[in-house]
């Protein structure tokens, strides 16, 4: 199937995840904190469009990998059947795999 769109779903993890890197950078300046959160869910929004290149992930079997910021990579999944993308995490890169891939 092809989708014209994907529905984007973000995982309560996600959010989490989004939320506490907010915070981290907001001890030393809020407006920069709330900058980030924008511009890394901005980045999550593309991958509704088809076309917006997505990365195999390296770190994570079967999932893919979407570089949204130089210092942060978002993983997640999609689903061609239901033309869904679901977002499970994002993580700093010295971070490397988010905690609920790791084994």
């Amino acid at each position: 199937m092809t989708c014209a769109a994907y529905r984007v779903d973000r995982r309560p993890e996600y959010r989490q995840d989004l939320g506490a890197i907010e915070a981290w950078i907001a001890q030393d300046n809020a407006s920069a904190a709330i900058d980030m959160w924008l511009w890394i869910d901005g980045q999550v929004d593309h991958l509704a469009d088809p076309n917006f290149p997505r990365r195999t992930s390296t770190r994570v079997n079967g999932a893919h990998e979407l570089v949204a910021h130089e210092n942060y990579i978002v993983y997640f999944d999609q689903n061609e059947d239901q033309c869904v993308v679901t977002v499970h995490a994002v993580v700093h890169v010295a971070r490397i795999t988010p905690p609920q891939f790791q084994r």
